[in-house]
């Protein structure tokens, strides 16, 4: 009988443990699933934010309501947008035209510099060596080129019939919640216990204040970067200054790794205009980023939450595994929410330290670096 219980037991423990796991697993599952569509609900709430904080800001100043501040929010862009495409679209799209069609040429200058050079001379004749073998075997060329044209032209289509439709989703949600804020969040927050909603409250609210203050602060570095690249490129002698000033201007968007991105266009042009211009324009990059970094986005930020570089990138790449492209662009506003919840839930209300970001608990200051 005793024998009997005991494996009862066992089996109860073995039943409580595979079910632990299986849920465990069914987690991180859901998790990796669910990734793409938690950030696009970010990012609608992210629009909404932006355009409730500005229609609040217009409504303060203005005798309008705030429902008139959003309608003006919301319709002012697409007026502006229009106009500016209407003004600059002929000279984006030509410039854009003769960046595709500059592109390749740089390319092949660089890889005929490359291959004259000591170190990576070698490697690149091997890589040819192994192409030249491929018409060797029987259709194998054929093959390879015909599969990687129709790879490519599914990934271009899915990637951008994905990208439109995760815009009007984006758009979509950033509109019914700046519309009326206070019914998602009162539903919300009657999902919890009546005591916890007046800090449930005070927490979204400083979360929301947050992210308004580092989205209106990024949006007005973008447009900086976006200037001073434009004519510091003219003043070069760059002749496509206006689509690589507006590429520069929206990949600043992504903190560490965009302005990385922003320079590799702007190099090789220089290289097909004159080997002696791709110095200028590396230092202008190096200039423009160093002057976002250290003057205009500390000026811009200073009421903002101290966020270590260490801790964005780690954010980016993690994001970026799961998510792609969309979780490194949202990487650092999702890092920013995070982290005023934590302070105010976690570090605040379970540690009862209420000492000012950026200090220990007896007030001084542990020189926590600014991240853009």
């Amino acid at each position: 009988m005793a024998w009997f219980m005991d494996s009862k037991a066992i089996a109860a423990r073995t039943l409580v443990q595979a079910a632990v796991v299986a849920l465990v697993a069914l987690s991180v599952w859901a998790v990796l699933r669910g990734t793409q569509v938690f950030l696009v609900a970010f990012a609608g709430i992210l629009l909404a934010v932006l355009l409730r904080t500005s229609a609040n800001w217009l409504s303060a100043k203005t005798p309008l309501t705030p429902r008139w501040g959003l309608a003006i929010v919301v319709v002012a862009p697409l007026l502006l947008a229009a106009a500016a495409i209407w003004l600059l679209a002929p000279d984006i799209a030509k410039q854009a035209s003769a960046l595709a069609d500059r592109l390749p040429e740089a390319v092949r200058q660089l890889k005929d510099q490359l291959a004259r050079s000591d170190w990576a001379g070698p490697l690149m004749a091997q890589k040819e060596r192994l192409q030249d073998a491929l018409p060797g075997i029987p259709g194998a060329s054929d093959a390879f080129s015909a599969s990687s044209a129709f790879g490519m032209a599914g990934r271009a289509f899915s990637t951008t019939f994905g990208a439109l439709g995760n815009l009007v989703i984006v758009l979509a949600i950033g509109l019914f919640l700046a519309i009326a804020p206070q019914a998602y969040i009162g539903g919300l927050l009657r999902l919890l216990p009546l005591h916890r909603r007046a800090r449930a409250r005070q927490v979204l609210a400083e979360t929301s204040s947050a992210l308004a203050s580092w989205l209106l602060a990024k949006l007005t570095a973008m447009v900086v970067i976006g200037v001073l690249t434009a004519v510091g490129l003219s003043f070069i002698g760059i002749d496509l200054a206006l689509v690589l000033a507006l590429l520069a201007a929206l990949l600043s968007f992504i903190p560490n790794i965009g302005p990385v991105i922003a320079v590799v266009p702007a190099a090789l042009i220089a290289m097909v205009v004159g080997i002696d211009k791709l110095g200028w324009v590396i230092a202008l990059y190096v200039a423009v980023q160093a002057f976002e970094s250290y003057v205009l986005t500390p000026v811009l930020q200073q009421k903002l939450l101290d966020l270590p570089p260490a801790l964005t990138l780690s954010v980016q790449v993690l994001l970026g595994v799961l998510a792609g492209a969309l979780g490194v662009i949202l990487a650092t506003p999702l890092t920013v929410a995070l982290m005023t919840m934590t302070r105010m839930w976690y570090v605040e209300d379970i540690l009862g330290d209420h000492g000012k970001p950026g200090t220990d608990s007896s007030g001084h200051t542990q020189g926590v670096v600014r991240s853009d």
